[in-house]
């Protein structure tokens, strides 16, 4: 038996084994409607209270009153005070874990906008061999997907754990070590792709001496985790909680068995690259987003998530249908029909997870959705939530074989890619980095106004990069499906749109500098103080009232 199917049949069996939790679940009423765990994330007293540490005092007063203005009871010291262990614990890691996000991202962005440009210049920069395009755009993806979006989502988790168990982060320094060999490999990874060196598989390019310092970084990461889960102190897990562990779980799961230097070979190695490929961001990235909203949007506006169960069936939906649906990417292939056909089915059955998570988030945010205009925070919240969406039933109807045969080898599946990485994925981090580092580094963001701008750059940004993509990749799509047509008509009628793709890529580079920026003037301490579970702060300055 190959190993792609020894990979398969073991997600089969996970989901399966998932199946029967989820039918233990319900035979036991757990997932009866329950409010209580709805508002575990709040102190006593705080629902109705908005937050968004990324406001000054007069920001989060016009919130309060454009969300709540009636007079609201005290909140609870002692639950506040444990949010403030909480934060002191995870100050330091997340601080690093952020740091280097904000590196990566420049790089990897600045790789991008290079790789972008070849494609409608390419005899740009290619005096020098790292800078051609095959090199130059493997960066860019090993140090967006590496080292920016997992630097970023291992630090929210580190932050957003501790708070959600009600203890502090047990074994810190451990995760430090585990964060100092993930960027060890990434940087050592990039460095080698640079120079020639490569796996040669989609998103596994890193060669596996070098990913062997990134299985260890994540299972250095593990471990603290699950030892502060052991010892919560709070008697129920909330849905963001299980979207993390288990997203920690799944990726380093899924990077180990992907790395095994000699199993894969042939037609079995390309069917474990998209189990792979897709799981990444169906099994790691989403699942910490999701998990991220389900926090801070709720948080945000002082209202608890409106359907508790409808959050638990995203959560094991996802879990039971992402499994095979990288399978889609290898239509055409010299691969078993059941196994596309398969991937196909589950790829549709995504739909019930999105709509889940869509109808608890309008649901939740019925009457409130005005309350973007004062919350940059939940802005982008409500911007990756939207991307969510349309990038996921976007990603079920490309699976089809009809529109797959359109679609495939184009830049359309490109465009699709990055709706989902950076309108969702990258749009929620930014918000989650948004609201944390003022906790983290006792400090406010200094010039508030580079958060609207840096929102919108970012926005605009991706919407002329999906939409340039889509069309353009849709026409060159027909173009090479028509047998009168050359196969150069198809490459020279996408030139247009690759410039747009390059001017929205060049917005997105300049939120990025504007970003960075401002997270630089944050980490030296320019602006206003606030009271607050300080990096390098002292201690005895801590007060109880903080961190609603």
């Amino acid at each position: 038996m190959d190993s792609a199917v020894i990979s398969l049949l073991g997600a089969f069996l996970l989901s399966i084994i998932g199946l029967f939790v989820f039918i233990w679940s319900l035979r036991k009423g757990l997932l009866v409607e329950n409010p209580t765990a709805a508002s575990v994330i709040f102190a006593r007293g705080e629902v109705g209270r908005v937050d968004d540490p990324a406001l000054r005092e007069e920001g989060q007063r016009e919130l309060q009153q454009a969300a709540h203005p009636e007079p609201l009871p005290h909140t609870d010291p002692t639950d506040l005070q444990a949010r403030v262990v909480a934060d002191q614990s995870t100050a330091f890691p997340v601080f690093m874990f952020a740091a280097f996000a904000c590196f990566w991202l420049l790089l990897g962005s600045m790789a991008g906008l290079t790789a972008s440009i070849k494609l409608h210049a390419p005899d740009w920069l290619v005096q020098q061999p790292w800078l051609t395009f095959g090199r130059i755009r493997t960066v860019h993806l090993q140090a967006v997907l590496y080292g920016w979006i997992t630097n970023a989502a291992i630090g929210m988790i580190l932050w957003l754990l501790p708070r959600l168990l009600r203890t502090h982060l047990h074994g810190a320094v451990w995760t430090l070590l585990g964060g100092a060999l993930i960027n060890t490999g990434i940087a050592a990874g990039v460095g080698a792709i640079a120079a020639g060196w490569s796996d040669g598989m989609e998103y596994l390019e890193i060669p596996w001496q070098v990913g062997l310092f990134i299985v260890a970084g994540f299972v250095m990461i593990i471990l603290p985790v699950l030892y502060t889960l052991v010892n919560r102190k709070t008697e129920h897990l909330y849905v963001s909680a299980w979207y993390m562990v288990a997203g920690l779980l799944w990726i380093t799961l899924l990077y180990l068995v992907a790395k095994l230097p000699g199993v894969h070979t042939g037609v079995q190695q390309a069917t474990m690259n998209w189990w792979f490929g897709h799981n990444v961001l169906g099994l790691w990235f989403t699942p910490v987003s999701v998990g991220a909203i389900y926090y801070f949007l709720p948080k945000i506006i002082g209202r608890p998530v409106r359907s508790y169960n409808l959050s638990i069936l995203g959560f094991w939906t996802l879990a039971f249908f992402y499994g095979q649906v990288g399978g889609h990417h290898l239509i055409g292939g010299p691969v078993p029909g059941w196994l596309i056909t398969l991937s196909i089915v589950q790829s549709l059955m995504m739909v019930i997870p999105v709509i889940a998570f869509t109808i608890n988030m309008g649901l939740t945010l019925q009457g409130r959705m005005h309350l973007g205009r004062w919350s940059p925070t939940l802005r982008f919240m409500m911007f990756g939530g939207l991307m969510y969406m349309a990038s996921s039933l976007q990603g079920s109807m490309e699976a089809l074989r009809s529109v797959n045969a359109v679609a495939h080898f184009t830049h359309y599946t490109v465009g699709h890619a990055h709706l989902g990485a950076y309108g969702f994925v990258s749009m929620v981090l930014f918000g989650a980095i948004y609201f944390m580092m003022p906790r983290v580094l006792n400090w406010e963001w200094p010039f508030p106004k580079l958060i609207t701008v840096h929102f919108w750059l970012s926005a605009i940004g991706i919407g002329i990069y999906f939409t340039s993509l889509t069309i353009g990749g849709w026409m060159q799509g027909t173009a090479m499906l028509d047998p009168a047509r050359a196969f150069m008509e198809s490459v020279t009628l996408t030139i247009p749109y690759l410039q747009w793709r390059s001017i929205g890529g060049g917005l997105l580079v300049l939120s990025h500098l504007v970003f960075v920026g401002h997270f630089m003037a944050m980490a030296l301490r320019f602006g206003p103080m606030r009271t607050g579970a300080a990096l390098f702060g002292a201690r005895h300055h801590l007060e109880p009232v903080y961190g609603k």
